[in-house]
C-alpha cells in the first residue's frame, strides 16, 4: 500500500542540519512504501517562515500530511526562544486549523553538537533522527484520523481503542508499512 501524498517543509537556514533531517524523513517515507519522487519538498528560507508554508503545504488539494523541519541554536540573547516559541504555535495552528497532521521536526538545541546528534550524526544516517521521527508521527496521525473516521463511518466509534505501532520505537509493531494505526474495539465493562 503506497503512503499518503505528504509535503515536506524543510528550513534551509543551518542547511547541514536541516538536509540531514530532509534525507531522514525521506528514508522513513520510503521504509512505509513511498517513493522519494512523490513527495513535495519545499524549502523555508528559515525556520520561522515553516509556519506559513506548511499552512500553504496543507491547503494544497490532497496533502494528506506535512513535515516540518528546522533547526533554532541557542545564541548569546533570547532571540531564539522567541522564534522557537512562535513556530511550535504557528505549526500547530496549521494543524488545528486545516485538520492536516503536522510533523514537528524542529530542533531547539543549546549547541550545534546537540543538533548534529538530533539529526543523524555527522552524516545523517545515524540513530535519532528526528526528521524520521517526525515523518513517522504524520504516517501515523494520519492512519489513526482515517481508523476514528471509518469507525464513525460504520457505527462503531463507542468502544474505539486506537493503537499506534512504532511511536515508541517498536519497529516490529510497524510492519504494516504504512505507519501503523490499528483500530480495534472492546466492549466496555459493566
Amino acid at each position: 500500500t503506497r503512503p499518503p501524498d505528504v509535503a515536506i517543509v524543510a528550513s534551509a537556514y543551518n542547511r547541514t542540519i536541516t538536509d540531514h533531517m530532509l534525507e531522514g524523513a525521506v528514508r522513513e517515507y520510503e521504509a512505509a512504501g513511498g517513493k522519494a519522487g512523490d513527495l513535495a519538498i519545499i524549502e523555508a528560507p528559515g525556520a520561522y517562515e515553516l509556519p506559513l508554508l506548511a499552512m500553504e503545504a496543507a491547503l494544497i488539494k490532497g496533502v494528506r500530511g506535512v513535515v516540518a523541519l528546522g533547526c533554532v541554536v541557542r545564541g548569546e540573547t533570547d532571540h531564539d526562544r522567541y522564534i522557537a516559541e512562535a513556530i511550535t504555535r504557528g505549526l500547530m495552528d496549521v494543524a488545528l486549523d486545516t485538520g492536516v497532521p503536522v510533523g514537528f521536526g524542529v530542533l531547539t538545541v543549546n549547541t550545534v553538537e546537540q543538533a548534529v546528534a538530533r539529526s543523524g550524526g555527522r552524516d545523517g544516517t545515524g540513530t535519532g533522527n528526528k526528521g524520521n521521527e517526525a515523518m513517522r508521527a504524520v504516517l501515523e496521525s494520519i492512519a489513526a484520523i482515517d481508523a476514528i473516521a471509518e469507525a464513525g463511518e460504520s457505527g462503531r466509534l463507542r468502544g474505539l481503542r486506537l493503537a499506534l505501532a512504532g511511536m515508541a520505537g517498536d519497529k516490529a509493531a510497524r510492519g504494516t508499512g504504512r505507519g501503523g494505526a490499528r483500530a480495534t474495539t472492546r466492549k466496555k465493562a459493566g
